[in-house]
């Protein structure tokens, strides 16, 4: 930590930053009054020339809460590192009278830019001028020490005991450390948020205003190709109030070239048979067909699919709503890409009193997710062809008739026919009684979607086998098996010094490992401490051990394609020397799926040793170039709808454990020696991606990383440079591929925390080609 020893308060080293809005926040009519219109509003601040030192400073700003909770600030300190949430600054303000918030804060290297982010949920302040003080040690620690004594929330005998703990402090560490201690307790920041709501997202980035859809339905209706689509609903008993909504919802699309197929399941309740009588009187394009015995849900959904004469077949339960640019949205889809035979949306639910909640962002077409779960689920379109070829539903596979009847459709198109449109299309109606509210209460369909997986599984040769989830209702895993024999695997470890962290992991490896043949693969590059040297001599007396020399600067690609050419195994694991093994059959998990055929890498479940999330994948464009998903959220977390704990997949994965056969490595020519530390794993999952294959991340593995314990992280000066040098070499290779994650959704944020929805929604969709630029 960079310090001064005791800077000069005079009043020449005041400073004032002009801000200048950034995101999520709107002006107001009043004088220096905002509104944050998101969970994340920034302001950008003018820097003096030359940035800010390293050192302590004193905040002053006014910086009034109008309307919305309580205001948490804070400031982000870019460092020359991209990763601002890694540096993030909590701003402890406290009320100095006239309006005016004081606070100290420690910046810890020095300022290039700066973000100051004055709430973290909705609401209204307002902010005036921004004044830093620069601080000596002494003085920001009499501060702080003042404050944390004075703060209301602190009873008189907590006050007590912290005086204690902090004179020990002083008394053992000496002024330094106690003003670090001190800091660390006075800028501790509370715990939880208020997250911005998905109504106000809505009513932001989703209006239904008359204006804004007569705009859509001339849009629709300039079209060049003008699909046909027939809405298939089976019905059996509604409640007149829910299927009269469900079927005005398809009358007030802003596309009209559609029929809606009623079909009903010989209902008991009289209404029915009225109410459906009723809705086809009132409009030409409503078709009813009354089945004479109850044949359950596929039956009913065959018999209004024998009514429908559309190009296309558009699937909505009979107390679901469809969004009023839905098939408008479709049409534009199959004009833009023709070759499309199956189209799925984003979906929300929607409750009893009409209030939209609970999205899901999907993701672009992702085999190996939907294979964990119903992605595709609503809204679904098909084309009508193909749904009568493989003989539309099957009787059998109730309550997941529709993901059968996916699975049977994409066995017959290729991965490129298979469409998402990253909108909120389709409204599940979340009542009593049903599964969008209570999976579990409809225990009939979770195990029909394990038979519908593993009728799949079965047609299409596969080696997997599909298992249930414990505790995951309507959640499912794929267990893939290990080729007979078992192939080599050679798992590769570079090393420098820090003689504890290999042998943690190699004995993690030899004494939890279940997988029967394998070889350990150690590349010192350059140890120079005698322990280390005393530990690699000892490891060439183990046959399960080869202990090759990389002596040359670190460059983290070089280490491994070295390695790679003096292994043995046909498979290649590459780990850093900073990993213990969890799982004992983690390595037949990632072989399991890595010798699959058009698999290119698969990544594993890291976690920190607190039990935090280190890795769950990594997400293109989030922070410039990539981050991991979920880190820092507690093991077990389940992540957007269930993904951080289901197999998909994934755009890229960490290197610091990744499987990969030997042919898929060689293919791309393995990794880049231009990158030397950062990002050359991202790079090489694009390879694949680029060369046809498909990246998988699974949670079964699990593993723990002592993220960077031999390298440190990226503070220097020269690592600044080195990592800035390697962003744009990615930006200059990768361009706007990094901009469009297909395994991320646009209306998610790639600007502060992963998962979270993103205010604006990315223009990008789809797109464009994976291809590298510049070679």
């Amino acid at each position: 930590m960079m310090e001064p020893d005791d800077a000069r308060s005079s009043a020449s080293a005041i400073v004032t930053l002009p801000l200048q809005p950034s995101s999520h926040l709107r002006m107001c009519a009043d004088v220096n009054t905002w509104e944050a219109v998101g969970n994340d509003p920034a302001f950008h601040c003018a820097l003096p020339a030359g940035g800010l030192a390293p050192g302590w400073y004193e905040v002053d700003m006014v910086l009034d809460l109008l309307q919305g909770p309580q205001l948490w600030s804070y400031f982000y300190p870019d460092y020359g590192d991209p990763d601002l949430e890694r540096h993030k600054v909590f701003v402890p303000l406290r009320d100095v009278g006239d309006g005016r918030q004081r606070a100290i804060v420690l910046f810890t290297n020095h300022v290039h830019r700066l973000r100051f982010d004055p709430a973290v949920a909705v609401c209204k302040f307002r902010l005036g001028d921004l004044r830093l003080r620069r601080m000596g040690r002494r003085e920001a620690a009499g501060g702080m020490l003042r404050d944390v004594l004075r703060s209301p929330a602190t009873g008189a005998g907590e006050k007590l005991r912290q005086v204690a703990s902090l004179a020990r402090q002083l008394l053992s560490g000496g002024a330094s450390a106690f003003a670090g201690r001190l800091y660390s307790l006075y800028s501790r920041a509370p715990e939880g948020s208020a997250n911005v709501g998905y109504q106000t997202w809505i009513d932001l980035y989703d209006p239904c205003s008359p204006e804004v859809l007569e705009a859509a339905g001339r849009e629709a209706a300039a079209l060049v190709v003008q699909p046909l689509f027939s809405i298939i609903v089976p019905v059996y008993d509604t409640a007149e109030h829910w299927l009269r909504k469900c079927v005005a919802s398809v009358r007030q699309q802003v596309y009209g070239n559609w029929e809606l197929c009623l079909a009903d399941d010989a209902s008991p309740s009289p209404h029915v048979r009225r109410l459906l009588a009723e809705l086809s009187a009132e409009d030409s394009r409503i078709k009813v067909v009354h089945r004479d015995s109850n044949g359950h849900i596929s039956a009913a959904s065959n018999s209004a699919i024998e009514e429908a004469s559309g190009d296309w077949l558009v699937l909505l339960d009979h107390d679901d709503e469809l969004h009023p640019r839905a098939l408008a949205e479709l049409a534009g889809a199959i004009n833009r890409f023709p070759h499309w035979k199956l189209i799925f949306s984003d979906e929300d639910k929607i409750d009893e009193n009409g209030v939209r909640f609970d999205p899901y962002m999907k993701s672009d077409w992702n085999y190996d997710l939907f294979l964990s779960h119903n992605c595709i689920s609503h809204l679904g379109a098909y084309d009508a062809a193909m749904v009568r070829e493989v003989g539309g539903f099957r009787v059998g596979i109730e309550g997941s008739q529709d993901w059968d009847l996916a699975l049977r459709c994409i066995e017959r198109i290729r991965p490129d026919q298979v469409g998402h449109i990253p909108k909120v299309l389709y409204h599940w109606r979340a009542i009593k009684g049903s599964t969008a509210l209570a999976p579990q209460e409809k225990g009939y369909a979770h195990h029909a979607g394990l038979r519908a997986i593993a009728g799949h599984l079965e047609r299409t040769s596969s080696s997997g086998r599909v298992e249930e989830i414990p505790g995951q209702h309507g959640n499912y895993r794929v267990r893939y098996a290990v080729p007979d024999p078992a192939p080599l695997v050679s798992i590769i470890i570079p090393t420098r010094d820090k003689v504890e962290l290999l042998k943690a992991c190699i004995d993690s490896i030899v004494e939890k490992t279940t997988y029967p043949a394998y070889e350990i693969v150690v590349v010192d590059n350059q140890s120079s401490q005698q322990d280390a040297l005393d530990y690699l001599a000892s490891l060439r007396g183990d046959p399960r051990v080869k202990v090759i020399a990389y002596d040359a600067p670190f460059n983290y690609s070089r280490i491994n394609n070295h390695a790679v050419a003096a292994a043995r195994g046909t498979v290649l694991c590459l780990m850093n020397n900073d990993i213990t093994v969890i799982s004992p059959d983690w390595l037949e998990e990632m072989v399991g799926h890595a010798c699959r055929p058009g698999i290119g890498a698969v990544g594993t479940m890291l976690y920190y040793p607190n039990n935090t999330i280190q890795h769950a994948g990594v997400i293109l464009g989030a922070h410039g170039i990539a981050a991991h998903a979920y880190s820092g959220h507690g093991r077990g977390y389940p992540g957007h709808m269930s993904r951080a704990r289901l197999i998909q997949e994934l755009s890229a994965v960490t290197a610091a454990c990744l499987v990969v056969t030997r042919e898929s490595y060689e293919c791309v020519g393995g990794l880049d020696p231009l990158l030397s530390v950062a990002f050359n794993d991202v790079d090489f999952c694009l390879r694949l991606r680029e060369a046809g294959y498909r990246n998988v991340w699974t949670p079964y593995a699990e593993l723990y990383h002592h993220e960077s314990a031999t390298r440190g992280y990226e503070t220097s000066p020269e690592k600044m440079e080195r990592f800035n040098g390697e962003v744009v070499f990615m930006r200059n290779r990768w361009g706007e591929a990094l901009q469009y994650d297909p395994a991320y959704n646009r209306n998610l944020s790639i600007n502060d925390e992963l998962y979270q929805l993103a205010y604006p929604p990315r223009d990008q969709w789809p797109g464009p080609p994976l291809r590298a630029l510049d070679r």
